[in-house]
């Protein structure tokens, strides 16, 4: 059954996908950092259920086990994604851009080998994270096409280039005025990360014409 914008019933577009995304990591955000505050605390379990909104428990007794269940209820939705990537692992691995993404940390980790300076070096810490965070987002991006799927994997790929564009901010200040690497170093670099930065702009556009091409120009939402 169809919705008014023309998008099957349970279809997500990728701005619902976001939404729910951003969602997830506040709650796990927020769960971790609850754990870690109250670690100590014998009472810890029922302060955690309370802050986290999970009254259903607060007549239980069986804190560690009942917590614990409510966090992978939580998180159930990213689990069941988990699930779609490894199912779709061949070939996600094997897309062109993943591949550059992927060769992208590699050739990061090379750089890193040959200058025990950059290791602790706050920029090209940042650069290594986000371009390994870049290339996990991809494979999540390019798990499934599915229509169920379509909107998610526009979001992850949104998620994607926010993480290279960061990882492209520290490049710069890894030259600038650090001149922590060098200029031939700069260059190589920048272009890896222009490849996947524009791959992922590239595909998006893909992706949100089949997008209108299988539910029409007017089911698109902000």
């Amino acid at each position: 059954m169809a919705g008014d914008d023309g998008v099957p019933e349970g279809v997500w577009d990728e701005y619902q996908w976001e939404r729910f995304l951003q969602q997830q990591d506040g709650k796990a955000e927020k769960y971790m950092q609850l754990l870690e505050s109250y670690l100590d605390n014998p009472d810890r379990d029922e302060i955690i259920a309370r802050e986290m909104g999970w009254t259903q428990l607060l007549e239980r007794q069986d804190w560690s086990a009942e917590v614990d269940a409510l966090l992978d209820e939580e998180l159930d939705a990213e689990d069941q994604l988990s699930e779609s990537e490894s199912r779709a692992a061949d070939a996600f691995q094997e897309h062109p851009l993943y591949c550059a993404a992927f060769a992208l940390t590699i050739w990061i980790d090379q750089l890193f080998d040959q200058s025990a300076a950059l290791q602790n070096q706050p920029a090209a810490v940042k650069l290594a994270t986000h371009a390994a965070l870049a290339s996990a987002k991809l494979a999540a991006a390019l798990s499934g096409d599915s229509a169920d799927e379509l909107g998610m994997t526009i979001a992850y790929l949104k998620r994607a280039l926010k993480e290279i564009s960061i990882a492209m901010e520290a490049a710069a200040q890894l030259r600038k005025p650090t001149g922590l690497i060098s200029l031939s170093q700069y260059v190589a670099l920048q272009q890896r990360l222009f490849q996947v930065r524009d791959g992922i702009v590239s595909l998006m556009g893909q992706y949100r014409g089949e997008w209108r091409r299988r539910f029409g120009p007017e089911s698109s939402r902000g």
